[in-house]
């Protein structure tokens, strides 16, 4: 942890150009009759989780460029998540991955996790990975298996993460699922979904009745020629069968190229089903790169849609969970995902500024121009001072980064963990 009185020094260095910058933007959004400091308040309480698994350097099939310094153990992800969320203050939970990171020592954990100020808000499942103790394998697939047995093992993996999760204070469960075929006639594509159905609803019944099911979906990879859930209807007609618990998570990578994410957000939201997010960058597929990095207006309109729908109250849909997915390959891993939260706030930020009754006035007159440009002035507008001040209400820094390297904190994990020590997870 950095000592308090050290974010004020690293503060105090750039205040004064902060505050210039901050008076000038809030100036001119305030001609405009914008609630600056309703906009910062809600930066301050936008939170995102931050997996457990990408704390470390990712990979591809190729290789892995370890850089040292990677967390250990699930105190030691703990601990590096404490760090992130004291440089922004936006990113107090953490999301499990079982069994990546299996928690032992529950009142050991549930300590360090209040020291730190952090919660665990999500547990992930993995059926798409055999490990090395398991009775059975997922090479044909696991909740849609022909084979009951399969099933049933992954069932109770499922329970299992479930079991974890409410030893440490979670409320979710996120499942995605591997399951699909490579090749026309390998698997009966009604049957499997029916499989897969059946799985689901014995994993649900299971749920405490506080809990919410995300059920992810994507449209290809490890599988090419068919995924069970391969899309957002998929994954919606799973949740309609299973229950108001149910709901559909969206991980902007799950998409074919030049999908309209914004429009299926809008559409869940209307549906009251959108339980929840898995943010990355994505130039081609599952790409897993920093967030916002490869499409931010894509970002920017996506979380326009959000606001519009908290605002409209004719949407019924349960609060929302934002967490991040991704894979650092030639990244720091902590630098990675603050840049990612950074992207993600300074989207949030821009949607708030759209001016929604001027934008409603656009589209009930067809003025088509109109309506583009009252987007795209809150995109073009240099929100970044609104970021940094909610940083540093949250009493973090107002450069992260910045921060990050002038205190040497990658030099310093390599010194206590180790140049070869390598994280659990990707």
């Amino acid at each position: 942890m950095i000592p308090e009185q050290r974010i004020h020094d690293l503060n105090e260095a750039g205040l004064a150009d902060h505050e210039f910058r901050l008076r000038y933007l809030t100036d001119l959004l305030s001609r405009r009759t914008l609630d600056v400091q309703g906009v910062i308040q809600q930066l301050v309480d936008f939170q995102v989780a931050i997996p457990s698994w990408a704390l470390g350097t990712g990979g591809t099939r190729f290789g892995r460029y370890p850089l040292g310094g990677e967390p250990r153990s699930l105190e030691e992800k703990i601990e590096d998540v404490g760090l992130l969320n004291q440089l922004n203050g936006s990113s107090n939970s953490i999301s499990l991955h079982i069994p990546w990171d299996i928690p032992r020592d529950i009142p050991a954990l549930q300590q360090l996790l209040q020291e730190q100020k952090l919660v665990i808000d999500s547990v992930n499942s993995n059926t798409f990975q055999d490990q090395k103790d398991q009775h059975y394998s997922y090479k044909f697939g696991s909740l849609s298996h022909t084979d009951q047995a399969v099933r049933q093992q992954a069932i109770e993996h499922n329970l299992e993460c479930i079991r974890h999760g409410e030893a440490l204070g979670a409320k979710t469960l996120t499942v995605w699922l591997a399951d699909g075929s490579n090749f026309p006639g390998q698997q009966h594509l009604r049957r499997a979904y029916l499989r897969t159905a059946d799985s689901l609803a014995s994993i649900y019944e299971g749920m405490p009745s506080d809990w919410t099911m995300l059920i992810e979906y994507k449209p290809y990879e490890p599988h090419f020629y068919s995924m069970v859930i391969p899309d957002w209807g998929t994954s919606y007609s799973l949740c309609q069968q299973l229950g108001k618990q149910a709901q559909v998570l969206v991980d902007l990578g799950h998409h074919l190229p030049n999908t309209n994410i914004e429009q299926i957000v809008g559409r869940l939201l209307q549906f009251g089903r959108l339980g929840g997010f898995h943010f990355n960058g994505s130039m081609y597929g599952d790409d897993d790169l920093t967030t916002g990095s490869i499409k931010p207006y894509q970002l920017f309109l996506i979380f326009n849609e959000l606001v519009d729908g908290a605002r409209d109250q004719a949407v019924t849909n349960a609060a929302v969970a934002y967490m991040i997915d991704a894979s650092h390959n030639t990244k720091d891993p902590l630098e990675d995902l603050l840049q990612s939260i950074q992207n993600i706030l300074t989207s949030y930020a821009k949607a708030l500024l759209v001016d929604r009754e001027a934008l409603q006035e656009a589209q009930e007159n067809n003025d088509v121009v109109r309506a583009e440009e009252l987007l795209r002035d809150a995109f073009q507008t240099d929100v970044r001072p609104l970021v940094a001040e909610a940083y540093r209400h949250s009493g973090g820094v107002l450069d992260p980064i910045a921060a990050y390297r002038a205190e040497g904190i990658r030099e310093k994990l390599i010194q206590q963990r180790g140049k070869l020590s390598l994280s659990t997870g990707l």
